[in-house]
């Protein structure tokens, strides 16, 4: 017996709790910044439990997706740290 669905499934929980978390951060942010970071972890949350999923169905088909996703996120965090470096000067 492999123990690879034991730790997927345990991966997925903590991906789980921390995308929940970063939900949370998003609603209750005080700032714009806080409600960034928020998103930020909640798509990278999402795309580490898409790739883990890809990997433990052995498929490739999602492989693209998680590429898409990452880069959408990183522009996504440059856009939005130049918007709160903008309203900080």
């Amino acid at each position: 017996m492999t123990m690879i669905p034991v730790v997927t499934t345990v991966a997925l929980a903590m991906i789980a709790l921390a995308f929940l978390l970063a939900l949370v951060r998003v609603v209750r942010g005080p700032s714009i910044a806080d409600r960034a970071l928020g998103a930020d972890v909640a798509l990278s949350g999402a795309v580490a439990a898409i790739a883990i999923l890809t990997l433990s169905a052995g498929s490739e088909e999602f492989v693209d997706l998680v590429l898409i996703a990452t880069l959408l996120g990183f522009l996504a965090t440059v856009a939005l740290s130049v918007l709160v470096g903008r309203r900080g000067s």
